[in-house]
Order: C-alpha cells, then sequence, then structure tokens
C-alpha cells in the first residue's frame, strides 16, 4: 500500500526538518524540567566552590542569605508575563490580528509575515509576542490554504528565538538600568548601565536589524508548499475565534465590575504619573524606562483596551498558570547568583576570563559562553544574574564596553530558545501543537543564526570604545 501524500511529501521535501523532529522528539523524551537546571546549578556550583577551596558553610550561608534577593525582579517577569497577554488579548488587537490575517495570499507569504510580527512585536514585549504569533497563526490557518501549520508556529517563535532580548523586555538591559531590581553587589561592579548605552547603541540597533532580515528569508525560503503541507486540519484542530463578549450580569453587587468608570479613572491617574516620570526624569525620558516604568504602561494600556474590570480579571486569571515556573525558579537561581558573589568564585571567574581572552576576542568568548550556558538555564533573566558579577568584571579588566557586553549577552543567550521548549510554552498551548511539531524549523534558524550573531558581536565591538562604570 502507499504512503499517505503528507508522508511521502514529508520524505521527499522535509530532510533537515525530519531531523529537526527527530532532535525534538528526544528532547521530549529526555528533557527534565527546567526546575531540574535550577537544582543541579545549586549543586554544581557548590561543588565548584568547595574544588576552589571555598568552605561548604560559607557557601551553604550566601546561598540561602540570597534565596529572596531576586524578589522585586522575580516580580517583574511574572508582569512582564501577564502585561503582554492583558494586552494581545483585547478586542482591538485581535481585530487588528484579523485584518492583518487577511494580506498573506500564499502560505509563503503568511509564515514570513507571522516571522516578522513575531519579531517586531518582541521588541515591544516577549510575552506579547507569544500570544500575539499564537492568536496571528490560529486566524491565518483557516484563511490560507495549503499553510504549513509547523513551518507558521516555529515562525511565530522567533520573537524569542531570535531578537526579544535585543528590546524593551530585555531582562539584563532592564536590570542594569534599574538600581532597585540590581543586587548591590552587582551595582558596585558596573553601576547604572542605562538604555542608551544597551537597547540604543547604532551597533544594537544594527545587529537587530539583521537577525530580523535573515529570520524572515530562511522562514520564506523554508516553507513547504501547499501540496506538502501539514496543516492545522491535519492535527485535528478546528478554528475557535476569541470571544470578546461578557456574560451576564447576574447580581447587583456586580455592576462596578461591568462598567468602565474605576478603569478609566485609575488608568488616567496611572497615565499621570507615567507622564510626569518620563517628563521629570534628569538623564531623560529614556532612562526613565526602566522594567517597573515599563511594566506599568502595559497594565495601563491593557486595562484601557479591555474597558471593564471583569474582562480585564479574566485576561489576568488566564496567563497566570503560565508564570509558575518564573515565581519557584528565580528564588534557587538567587541562591546560585549568592553562591558565586559571596564567596571568591566571582573573582577567579573573572580572572579565568580575563585569562583566557584578550580586548579583541573577549566578545566572542562571552557570546560563545552566554549561548552554550543558555542551553541549560533557559531563562535571560535569572542567567543574567547568575553570569553578570563575573562577566562584567572580566569586561572591566579587558576595558570593553559594559553597554555592548551587555548586548552580546542579548543576542546570543537567546540563540537557544530557537530549540529549546521552556518559553515555547504559552505559544504551544494556543496553537495545540507540541514543541517536536516546530523544532526542526528552530533548528535550521540556529544554524544560520549562530555564526551571524557571533560574528556581529565580535565585529561591532571594535567601534565601541570602552566607558567607566557611573556609580
Amino acid at each position: 500500500m502507499s504512503e499517505p501524500r503528507e508522508k511521502q511529501a514529508a520524505i521527499q521535501e522535509h530532510g533537515l526538518v525530519r531531523f529537526g523532529l527527530g532532535l525534538a522528539n528526544w528532547s521530549e523524551r529526555w528533557f527534565p524540567d527546567p526546575l531540574i537546571f535550577a537544582l543541579l546549578g545549586i549543586v554544581i556550583v557548590f561543588v565548584a566552590g568547595l574544588l576552589l577551596g571555598e568552605s561548604p558553610a560559607k557557601l551553604a550561608i550566601q546561598g540561602g542569605k540570597n534565596f529572596w534577593t531576586l524578589v522585586p525582579f522575580t516580580m517583574q517577569m511574572v508582569m512582564i508575563i501577564i502585561g503582554g497577554y492583558v494586552v494581545a488579548s483585547t478586542p482591538i488587537v485581535y481585530r487588528a490580528i484579523q485584518r492583518l490575517a487577511g494580506i498573506p495570499k500564499t502560505p509563503r507569504g503568511a509564515v514570513a509575515l507571522v516571522a516578522l510580527f513575531s519579531m517586531l512585536t518582541s521588541l515591544v514585549s516577549w510575552g506579547l509576542s507569544l500570544i500575539f504569533s499564537g492568536l496571528f497563526v490560529r486566524e491565518l490557518a483557516h484563511r490560507v490554504k495549503g499553510l504549513d501549520y509547523r513551518a507558521a508556529g516555529a515562525a511565530g517563535y522567533l520573537g524569542l528565538g531570535a531578537v526579544w532580548a535585543m528590546g524593551l523586555s530585555s531582562s539584563a538591559a532592564m536590570l542594569m538600568a534599574t538600581k532597585t531590581a540590581m543586587p548591590a553587589t552587582l551595582f558596585n561592579i558596573s553601576g547604572l548601565i542605562p538604555l542608551t548605552q544597551t537597547l540604543f547603541l547604532w551597533q544594537s540597533i544594527a545587529t537587530t536589524v539583521i537577525l530580523i532580515a535573515v529570520s524572515v528569508l530562511i522562514a520564506y525560503f523554508s516553507t513547504p508548499s501547499a501540496e506538502n503541507a501539514r496543516t492545522a486540519e491535519s492535527y485535528g484542530i478546528q478554528h475557535q475565534p476569541i470571544r470578546a463578549s461578557l456574560e451576564a450580569r447576574s447580581k447587583p453587587g456586580e455592576w462596578l465590575e461591568y462598567s468602565p468608570v474605576l478603569t478609566i479613572l485609575v488608568a488616567a491617574l496611572l497615565c499621570w504619573y507615567l507622564a510626569d516620570t518620563f517628563r521629570t526624569s534628569p538623564q531623560g525620558a529614556l532612562a526613565a524606562l526602566d522594567l517597573n516604568t515599563y511594566n506599568l504602561m502595559f497594565i495601563t494600556v491593557g486595562l484601557l483596551l479591555h474597558w471593564r474590570p471583569k474582562r480585564f480579571m479574566r485576561a489576568v486569571a488566564d496567563c497566570v498558570p503560565a508564570t509558575g515556573g518564573v515565581l519557584i525558579q528565580f528564588p534557587f537561581y538567587a541562591v546560585i547568583f549568592g553562591m558565586i558573589v559571596g564567596t571568591g568564585i566571582a573573582d577567579r571567574l573573572a580572572k579565568l576570563f580575563a585569562s583566557i581572552s584578550t580586548h579583541n576576542t573577549y566578545p566572542l568568548v562571552v557570546a560563545v559562553y552566554s549561548a552554550v550556558l543558555g542551553v541549560f538555564i533557559p531563562s535571560g533573566g535569572s542567567k543574567w544574574i547568575v553570569e553578570a558579577p563575573y562577566v562584567l568584571q572580566a569586561a572591566n579588566l579587558h576595558q570593553v564596553h559594559l553597554g555592548w557586553v551587555v548586548q552580546i549577552y542579548n543576542a546570543s543567550e537567546a540563540l537557544p530558545n530557537l530549540i529549546n521548549p521552556f518559553w515555547m510554552l504559552p505559544l504551544l498551548g494556543i496553537l495545540k501543537l507540541k514543541a517536536r511539531d516546530i523544532v526542526g524549523y528552530g533548528m535550521l534558524q540556529l544554524a544560520v543564526h549562530v555564526p551571524v550573531v557571533f560574528f556581529l558581536c565580535w565585529l561591532f565591538a571594535r567601534y565601541i570604545p570602552y566607558v567607566p562604570p557611573v556609580k
């Protein structure tokens, strides 16, 4: 008996994708929960400290003492997820998604458009990008005949795998610009690094533009023809548009939940505060854009666009389960941070980085190290907390621009996201797919991105003069 046409097509056209799916199947079977990596990291750092001559008591005390150090940063990460979801799920944004979905007429055009908007929205918020892209792909799946659902889903994840950390929700850049979120020991090494010295460097903007162009081209040319596509229908997935209406009010006490009066008043107050924050910032408006301000802007916009408190709270309740991993893992990463910076480990690692590199090679060393470490710690914010003390200290020794080191980290640590399922979960939940369904295309993107990112990190570092820390 001949094989089904879809299976024949996959054999004929998708050799590289089959390899990626095979790797994803292995990963799905053997890849543990991300919390295991946090716990394993504590054990590894503890043992490494012992081998370096640190006392077990000091390692344990410094680790435990810092368990709650990242509480402000943890909540800031949670609010990024919530803010992104409440904005993406508003009726006005969903109507925009429906209009965008009417533009492409071919599968390749649709996948390329998903890739583009996934990355553009990720520059505003990675939380927004995941939700927006998932809804966009779902809308396109029933409009564009022959759309490969896997390729479209992978394109929707490109924001997290390519450029999110180069945008406004960059955990590392925002942390370095927010004194209240930064541990004092890290501030003593680097001082504050404003966004003008990270995200808004021309080298950073150029890198972002190049990565977006490369990603869209790969997505476009790797999309299978309509005849060979695995469509949403082949997965048994039916189109289900978002219902914007609320259930009828049943109790007199609920009237304020359905009225926009409080929404308008509270949003007006918050807008007033935000306007004053940007107006009175002594170092300019961009300096006022830290994690707290950024998250408050998203919450305010989401509150206004949902219009009624009842709808806003429904959106918040829908996305809260996606924050569980961040809430429980970040305190354990803080233990790793405490053991590194509270003992002599940070100094030893800084000297190691300095000894194996020069001023010219240090950017490449940081890029490779950050990408490799990202395979094991799939969280840009928590990994930066662990990595920043010795990376920035070594950068000072080599006199490499600290802001560009942050951006080297941002560009390279995102690379493993292309194949790591940790942050795929919100997108996969909307698409009703599994990680193995889209990781094959992520492998293809990764093969091209690695040399491009490493080269740009090394090249642009040569044209940014070192600036001593400002404390």
